[in-house]
């Protein structure tokens, strides 16, 4: 990846961010109250076909079912403290998996109809060389957050840059209805931890989960961590905390979800990791939340936190914590099932079906 990639790029796709529809969203409450059954029985899927509506800028004429889930995947510095239960290697061990089709997310995607992509926006060396996996490197890992900024200020411009270029390249030519963003990076959930901490203003106890898995031990070395990286960030503008302890897959992610916000394209966010990216997306452009749709509630503490201040409510609680896009892949037959009742369902009065009784 360019490294000299011009911030303005960022800045143009942010301010061409338009908010969703609200007018639209009215219309397709009022279409879905007269739908052919008792008033609000279709429950939260009728406020998913309303959202949708409203980010589409028009009520669906058709189902949604043009789907596809996008793996940002890189290596964390921070991994040499002791802060996931499995060693760095393993990021690219998983993403030959992802690559093979044996892992969970090529499971899921295959269920639910799902094309799947795999972006490198900065593992360690030995890179993989495979013509599946498209390549937007930053750089071979972020530094080490508990001792130096994770990304230098260039590198920081360069993600998101990456992250507009991937979609802008490889999912809007293919107008899919609605994309799907997960992750794969060992240590990544202390990079989150530290950005959610930082965005929120949430006590790092409460935003410290176990990861992959760790024992007590492990999750008291994470936390002491995030505290030496966030003493570094004193000021809690997007910019530095991204620099201080961003990676390059969570910051990529943010320069995808911003593109599929210009777009007006639906942004289904998996877990906790994700949740980052979309909280960064939103300081950058405030008008992008209303295109995101949470999959599920994480078992990480902070997700709870992350999405009480995205504002949103998991479609899913599944007891789910692997991340790779997994939670986002379930979540998917829902917003069909949603584009479906909105355009395929009659009203009462295109059934001839008598209303209720007043």
């Amino acid at each position: 990846m360019d490294l000299d990639a011009p911030a303005a790029s960022v800045d143009s796709c942010a301010k061409a961010i338009v908010a969703v529809d609200d007018a639209v969203a009215a219309l397709a409450r009022e279409r879905i109250d007269n739908l052919t059954k008792p008033l609000g029985s279709l429950g939260r899927i009728e406020s998913l076909a309303v959202k949708l509506s409203a980010m589409a800028g028009a009520i669906p004429a058709r189902a949604y079912t043009r789907k596809a889930v996008l793996v940002g995947a890189a290596d964390h510095g921070v991994s040499l403290e002791g802060v996931s239960a499995y060693p760095a290697e393993v990021t690219l061990q998983m993403i030959a998996g992802f690559l093979g089709g044996h892992a969970a997310i090529n499971a899921f995607c295959r269920s639910v109809r799902a094309d799947i992509y795999i972006v490198d926006f900065g593992t360690r060396e030995p890179r993989i060389e495979d013509p599946a996996l498209l390549n937007f490197r930053i750089g071979s890992g972020t530094g080490n957050l508990a001792r130096e900024p994770a990304m230098t200020a260039q590198q920081v411009d360069a993600a998101l840059a990456a992250g507009i270029a991937v979609f802008e390249e490889n999912i809007w030519p293919h107008r899919y209805d609605v994309l799907a963003v997960g992750e794969m990076g060992i240590s990544n959930s202390t990079s989150a931890s530290a950005i959610v901490a930082a965005l929120t203003d949430s006590p790092i106890d409460s935003v410290t989960g176990r990861g992959t898995g760790v024992d007590d031990a492990g999750l008291a070395r994470k936390a002491a961590v995030l505290r030496m990286a966030l003493a570094r960030c004193r000021t809690r503008d997007w910019r530095t905390v991204a620099r201080e302890v961003g990676g390059f897959e969570i910051v990529g992610l943010t320069g995808v979800i911003l593109a599929a916000a210009r777009r007006r394209t639906a942004v289904i966010l998996d877990g906790f990791i994700t949740s980052a990216s979309a909280l960064l997306a939103r300081e950058i452009a405030p008008q992008s939340q209303g295109y995101f749709v949470a999959a599920h509630r994480s078992q990480e503490p902070g997700h709870r936190i992350a999405l009480a201040a995205l504002e949103l409510e998991p479609l899913l609680d599944l007891e789910l914590r692997l991340g790779e896009g997994t939670g986002a892949a379930l979540a998917l037959p829902l917003i069909e099932s949603a584009t479906r009742m909105i355009s395929e369902m009659k009203t009462f009065a295109e059934a001839s079906v008598a209303t209720r009784i007043t």
